[in-house]
Parts: structure tokens; C-alpha cells; sequence
């Protein structure tokens, strides 16, 4: 199943849209793709992109999504606070920041996000060693997603 691609700024749109009508959730729908961002009781703007019935694949899409809800628990999950585009390099010339068994500490750079053509330092949160790194140079990701797993 491939990841929808979401505008940054359509996002953020309908999240003023929400502020300014005190509404509690705004979906819209383009062809196969739609975009649900949704207030939570405690005020903040949470977006969810929804699959749209025909992009679902059964049983695996059920497996995925509960394997990315329960490393999203993990202490060392290192979520995105945006929505952007992930890069693992300063560019394409440089070695990544981390790797699968590297030691970090708390604080290192260990990714970019781009968003509205900023580049935004993510930083691990604690020390302890990458066991995970789930995103690829390139891929969009979404507020909230799991990008890297420290132990």
C-alpha cells in the first residue's frame, strides 16, 4: 500500500479553517484520496489521512496499522512533529546522520524534515543506540508517524 501525498499547505489550511469555525473535524476528498484533520478534546489540530475503501488490502493494511500504533507506544519512538519530507543526509553527498546500531545521544541530529521549504532538525529525544530507522530519504511523512526507534 503506498503512502497518500498531502499537501502541507492544504493541511494547514483546513487546521485554520477548524480554528476560525470552532468546528471539530473538516474532511475533504479528491479522486481516490481524502484528508480528515480532526481537533482532539484537549484543543490541538491532529491529521489523519483516510484510505480511501478500494486502497484498503484486508487483513494486511489491518496488521500494518496496528504494528505502527504499537511501536508509536514505544519509549524510544521518535515521532514526527510535521508533516514533510524526511532526509537522512544533509545532502545527497553526505553520510546519514545515524544508522541502524549507532549510539546517539540525546539531542544529536539524527534527520531533517522539510516542510514550506525549511529544514527542521529532528533530534533523538534520549541516548541509547537506533534500532530502528523507518523512514527512506525522500518519503512524506505525516504528524505523528514513528520515523526511528532508540533503544
Amino acid at each position: 500500500m503506498s503512502k497518500l501525498l498531502v499537501d502541507a499547505e492544504v493541511i494547514r489550511a483546513l487546521a485554520d479553517i477548524l480554528t476560525e469555525t470552532g468546528l471539530s473535524e473538516i474532511e475533504i476528498a479528491e479522486k481516490d484520496q481524502r484528508i480528515r484533520v480532526a481537533r482532539n478534546l484537549g484543543g490541538s489540530t491532529v491529521v489523519a489521512p483516510v484510505a480511501a475503501p478500494a486502497a484498503i488490502a484486508g487483513e494486511a493494511a489491518e496488521q500494518t496499522a496496528q504494528q505502527s500504533q504499537d511501536i508509536s507506544k514505544h519509549p524510544g519512538a521518535v515521532l514526527s512533529p510535521m508533516i514533510g519530507v524526511a532526509y537522512l543526509t544533509a545532502d545527497p553527498a553526505s553520510p546519514p546522520f545515524v544508522t541502524v546500531g549507532q549510539t546517539v545521544q540525546s539531542g544529536q541530529v539524527i534527520l531533517l524534515i522539510e516542510a514550506m521549504k525549511t529544514f527542521n532538525q529532528i533530534r533523538a529525544h534520549k541516548s541509547g543506540k537506533i534500532t530502528r530507522i523507518l523512514v527512506s530519504a525522500g518519503d512524506p511523512v505525516e504528524y505523528g508517524e514513528v520515523l526511528a526507534v532508540i533503544e
